[in-house]
C-alpha cells in the first residue's frame, strides 16, 4: 500500500519538521522515538489529529532529560504512567514510555509496567488500527499486526486475542463502541463476542472512565451504531441500563412504538437540528453534550409508567417526571458535572409541554411558562421537542411541525416585548417589604413568588397595579390580620 503511505505522510506534512527534529534529539541521546495510535490512523483517513501521541524507549526522566533544554515548561503529572509533558510555543507534546496497562481484576486502577522495545508497546494497545508507528526521524512505517489493512476494510480487531486485550482494560470493550461511532468500523466476530461474554468486567473500571468514553461516543457524528453495539453485547445493561430497558416488549396489537428505536431515531433528529461549531447559542452549536443526552434518555421513564388501558390503549401517565429522576440518578451514578445532571433532567421533564399546546390554545400566560421554565434551555427544548415526532404519518409530522413553528412565532414575539428572559416581578424585595411593612424572611419570599405568578399570568402591568395586586394578596393572609392582647 505505497500509494496510502505516501498520502498519509503528505497528510502529516505540517508537522514532518516537528516529527523529525523530536526524532534526531532521541536519536542523538540513545533512545528510540515513534509517533503511534491516533494520530498515524487519521492521517491515513485524511483526518487531522487533534493530538500528537508520542511512544519511546526512553524512560520518564530520559525523556525529560531531552526535552526540557527544547521546551519552554514541563510537567510529569503521568510519570507514573510513563508520561511527561512539555510546551514550546502553542505546541504541546506528550511522550510515554513503552508500555503496558493491566488489571488486577479486583480494582480499577490499572498496574503499570514498562517496556523496551515498540513491538512490544504495539501489541499490549487497543485495537490494530491504533497499533501503527512511524519511527522518528526515519518516518519508517510499522505494522505488525496489519491495522492498515483493518483500517481500510473498516474492522476493528484485536492485535492479540480481544479476551487478553478487555482482560488488560475493559474500558476497550467500550472504546469498541465509541469507534464504532467515530470511524464507522465494525467489529470482528471474535471481538463482538468477547465483549459478550465479558460485559460484566467493565464494573471494575471507575464510573468517570466509564463517562468520558460515554461522552466521546454520543459526540460522535453517528452515535448510533456505538449505542447499539453497547445494547447488543449487554455493555449498557452495566453502564446505561435504561437504555436498553426501552426495548419494551410490543404486543401482539403494535399499540405502542418500540421506544427503543424511536429515542435512537429521536437522537438522530436532534442530531440534525444543532448549528454549526462556531454558530451562535441560540443555533445549539454542534454537538452539543446535554441535547444528545436529552434526546437519548427523554424516555426512559416510559417501562416504570407503561399501563394496558381498557379497550387496548396504552399509556405512560407522567413518565416525563419519572424520567427525570431516573435521568439524574443515572448521570449522578456516571459522575457527570451538575450542570449537566440539572440540564438533562429538566429537559426530560419538559420534553411533553408542548403538547398541551393543541393547535394554539395557549394563553399567553403559558407560553410565558413555557419560556421561563425552560429558561437558558429553550434553544434545546425546541429541539428536543422536533425531534420527538418520529410519526411516519407525513401529514401528523407536517401539522406537529406547522404548530411549533407557530409556537415559536409567538415565544419570539414575547421575548421581544417583555425581555422575558430575565422575568421578575415590578416590585423588588425591598419595595414589596416597604409596601406590607413586613421584615426579610419567609412572608416575604411569599410575596414575591405571588408577583412573580401575576407577572407570567399577566404580562407587564405596572406599578401601581402590581401594589394593588399585592395588597389584595396581603389582605387573605394571616400574617396580615391585627394583632391583640389575647394573641
Amino acid at each position: 500500500m505505497p500509494e496510502l503511505l505516501r498520502a498519509a505522510t503528505a497528510h502529516l506534512a505540517p508537522v514532518v519538521p516537528l516529527l523529525t527534529e523530536l526524532g534526531e534529539l532521541f536519536a542523538a541521546a540513545g533512545h528510540e522515538l515513534a509517533l503511534v495510535g491516533g494520530p498515524v490512523r487519521d492521517a491515513f483517513l485524511g483526518r487531522v489529529s487533534p493530538d500528537l501521541d508520542f511512544t519511546t524507549s526512553a524512560s520518564p526522566d530520559e525523556s525529560l532529560a531531552v526535552l526540557k533544554p527544547w521546551a519552554d515548561a514541563h510537567w510529569d503529572m503521568g510519570r507514573e504512567f510513563g508520561t511527561v509533558g512539555v510546551r514550546r510555543g502553542d505546541l504541546t507534546v506528550e511522550v510515554t514510555t513503552y508500555r503496558a496497562d493491566a488489571y488486577d481484576g479486583q480494582t480499577r486502577k490499572p498496574v503499570v509496567a514498562f517496556g523496551d522495545n515498540l513491538e512490544d508497546d504495539l501489541v499490549r494497545r487497543d485495537f490494530t488500527v491504533n497499533a501503527m508507528a512511524l519511527r522518528l526521524p526515519s518516518m519508517e512505517f510499522v505494522d505488525p499486526h496489519d491495522g492498515l489493512a483493518d483500517l481500510a476494510t473498516r474492522t476493528l480487531r484485536t492485535p492479540g486475542t480481544p479476551e487478553v486485550s478487555f482482560g488488560d482494560d475493559p474500558l476497550r470493550m467500550m472504546r469498541a463502541a465509541r469507534f464504532a461511532a467515530q470511524l464507522g468500523v465494525a467489529v470482528a466476530p471474535e471481538v463482538r463476542s468477547a465483549m459478550e461474554q465479558m460485559a460484566g468486567s467493565i464494573e471494575i473500571v471507575s464510573a468517570e472512565r466509564v463517562r468520558d468514553e460515554l461522552t466521546k461516543l454520543l459526540l460522535a457524528p453517528t452515535p448510533r451504531p456505538g449505542l447499539r453495539l453497547l445494547v447488543e453485547t449487554g455493555l449498557a445493561d452495566h453502564v446505561l441500563p435504561e437504555l436498553p430497558a426501552l426495548k419494551l416488549e410490543i404486543d401482539e396489537h403494535h399499540r405502542h412504538k418500540d421506544v427503543y428505536e424511536h429515542s435512537l431515531t429521536v437522537l438522530d433528529q436532534a442530531i440534525a437540528l444543532e448549528g454549526p461549531a462556531d454558530g451562535p447559542p441560540e443555533s445549539v452549536p454542534g454537538p452539543d453534550l446535554w441535547l444528545r443526552l436529552a434526546a437519548l434518555l427523554h424516555d426512559i421513564g416510559k417501562p416504570a409508567t407503561r399501563r394496558f388501558e381498557e379497550g387496548g390503549g396504552v399509556s405512560f401517565h407522567h413518565h416525563e417526571v419519572v424520567g427525570a429522576k431516573l435521568a439524574s440518578k443515572r448521570l449522578k451514578a456516571l459522575r457527570f458535572d451538575k450542570d449537566t445532571v440539572k440540564a438533562v433532567a429538566r429537559l426530560t421533564e419538559l420534553h411533553l409541554r408542548f403538547h398541551g399546546y393543541g393547535d394554539g390554545q395557549w394563553t399567553d400566560s403559558a407560553v410565558r411558562r413555557y419560556i421561563t421554565d425552560a429558561g437558558p434551555l429553550l434553544p434545546r427544548l425546541h429541539r428536543l421537542t422536533r425531534s420527538d415526532s418520529t410519526t411516519r404519518n407525513a401529514r401528523k409530522a407536517a401539522r406537529l411541525s406547522s404548530t411549533y413553528d407557530a409556537l415559536e412565532v409567538r415565544i419570539a414575539a414575547l421575548q421581544e416585548a417583555e425581555e422575558l428572559a430575565a422575568v421578575r416581578p415590578e416590585l423588588n424585595g425591598n419595595e414589596i417589604a416597604e409596601v406590607l411593612g413586613i421584615r426579610p424572611g419567609p412572608v416575604l419570599g411569599r410575596a414575591y413568588s405571588f408577583l412573580l405568578e401575576v407577572r407570567l399570568d399577566q404580562g407587564p402591568i405596572g406599578h401601581d397595579a402590581a401594589v394593588a395586586a399585592l395588597r389584595r394578596w396581603w389582605a387573605d393572609q394571616p400574617e396580615s390580620a391585627p394583632r391583640t392582647d389575647a394573641d
